[in-house]
């Protein structure tokens, strides 16, 4: 019984050391974000972007957009990005063999003709059958192309795409008119540039009419709040903080504007993976660095994507089951920079990070949770330990949304009504008495079904839509 208890023991302390470290390292780059987020206010204020667009040469830029079974919301969807503020782009819309009337909704809604069009690389995708062209709008296309997924249906785009940057956006998101304008910004003031990633924030419960989010809201259900308050926590306290230490390893597949010329000479999207976005970077990182190229990865926190967060159970558990195998996925693929000082602060800093805190955290929150009601039920938990683990676990935990709510409000300040603010700082005070729970429990089965080989393509999933139901690959 005294090998149990201790084993048990240690279980749970390291649970609370994890735990510790996480929450530490996500305010110290809560801090180093509040720095970079006032300095950028400030600079937003006493630059004229058109008129620096105008003055250094907006370069022109293609917007790809993989879809699938977007029947119900692509002409609303691609009606929005014809209207986005920007001197000179196109959108490329990949139909990826889609099983609806996605296409055909899209040659009446537009006029698309069959057109040709000259590919500028030869990444291997799956055959493309068509290529239209809009006679409405002459800077849309549509490549009609068989099923390989979204990855597959970006590398196509790549192909097709004859502008210097590329940006690459999911079906349902919904940029900013001034978004272009706001995230090519780095490309103009630093020509080593070679990826930019925005911010993603949660639509549910705004007002979003023709495209455009109209007013600012929090959702309507709690689960959906709790996600707000994630991506808050996520992109300005996590991202944010990261892209000033240079260790910028992710860039959201919502939102991201991209060098087409290094894309396509590091080969494109991996396919074999369900975690495209996350490889990509840390695939660049590595390119460069063994290149001993110079280059710069950055994240900016005003160009706005919004997007639909799931607000059921089911479909919220798989979303994160997926994401905890792409990253597992890519992390693995680049093992080689684990502790590598030849990828500096890469490979000793943010890779390291991400495998101990993100890629094993499931495991060892889990594992930690589990000694916990164990030793609990054998009457061996002690009243120290257990006021230990409340104070980092929830408390702590607590600290670092309300820092990233404080974030928001001191910058942009997107949520204006003072009810919004206080529903916002009581999901900070709610979401680890069960919401963090079921996320450990739904990535856990991720980097089960990832070591044991289960699903390990995308599946389906339903998304409602902004104000309609579909069906997406997703």
């Amino acid at each position: 019984m005294k090998s149990i208890f201790i084993f048990l023991l240690v279980l749970s302390m390291i649970n609370l050391v994890y735990m510790f470290v996480l929450n530490s390292m996500y305010i110290l780059t809560s801090i180093l974000s509040f720095g970079a987020l006032r300095k950028y206010a400030r600079r937003l204020k006493s630059v004229n972007i058109e008129y620096l667009l105008t003055s250094a040469g907006a370069p022109p830029i293609t917007v790809i957009v993989p879809s699938y079974n977007e029947e119900s919301t692509c002409v609303e969807s691609i009606r929005s990005l014809l209207n986005l503020q920007y001197p000179e782009y196109e959108v490329m819309v990949v139909n990826d063999g889609s099983k609806d009337q996605t296409l055909q909704r899209l040659i009446d809604a537009y006029e698309l003709e069959p057109a040709y069009r000259t590919p500028l690389s030869s990444i291997k995708t799956q055959e493309i059958q068509t290529v239209y062209r809009s006679m409405k709008f002459t800077n849309l296309w549509v490549v009609d192309k068989d099923n390989g997924g979204k990855a597959d249906a970006l590398n196509a785009g790549i192909n097709m795409c004859q502008t210097p940057l590329f940006c690459a956006i999911d079906a349902d998101s919904l940029l900013e008119q001034d978004a272009l304008l706001r995230v090519v910004r780095p490309y103009l003031e630093e020509s080593q540039t070679v990826a930019v990633g925005g911010i993603i924030r949660i639509a549910n419960g705004c007002e979003i009419s023709g495209g455009v989010v109209h007013q600012v809201r929090l959702p309507k259900t709690w689960l959906a709040r709790f996600q707000a308050l994630e991506y808050l926590r996520s992109f300005l306290s996590g991202r944010m903080g990261w892209s000033v230490l240079g260790g910028t390893l992710i860039i959201s597949g919502a939102f991201g504007l991209f060098k087409r010329s290094l894309i396509v000479e590091i080969g494109g999207y991996e396919t074999n993976t369900v975690g495209e976005d996350m490889e990509l970077i840390v695939r660049l990182h590595r390119h460069c660095l063994e290149k001993k190229q110079p280059y710069e990865i950055a994240f900016i926190p005003d160009p706005v994507a919004w997007t639909e967060c799931p607000e059921d159970m089911h479909i919220l558990a798989n979303q994160r089951d997926r994401w905890q195998r792409g990253l597992m996925e890519a992390i693995w693929k680049h093992r080689v920079m684990f502790f590598n000082p030849r990828y500096g602060r890469i490979g000793l800093l943010a890779y390291p990070y991400y495998f101990f805190l993100e890629m094993l955290g499931p495991a060892i929150e889990l594992t930690g949770y589990i000694s916990i009601i164990i030793t609990a039920l054998l009457g061996m938990l002690s009243g120290s330990f257990l006021m230990a683990f409340f104070l980092v676990a929830f408390v702590y935990g607590s600290i670092v949304s309300i820092f990233a709510i404080a974030l928001e409000e001191l910058t942009f300040r997107r949520y204006l009504k003072m009810s919004d603010l206080l529903t916002l700082i009581l999901a900070s005070l709610l979401e680890s008495l069960g919401y963090r729970q079921l996320l450990t429990l739904w990535r856990a089965r991720g980097m089960w079904r990832k070591l044991t080989g289960q699903a390990q393509n995308w599946g389906k999933m339903q998304r409602k839509g902004f104000g309609a139901i579909s069906s997406s690959q997703a």
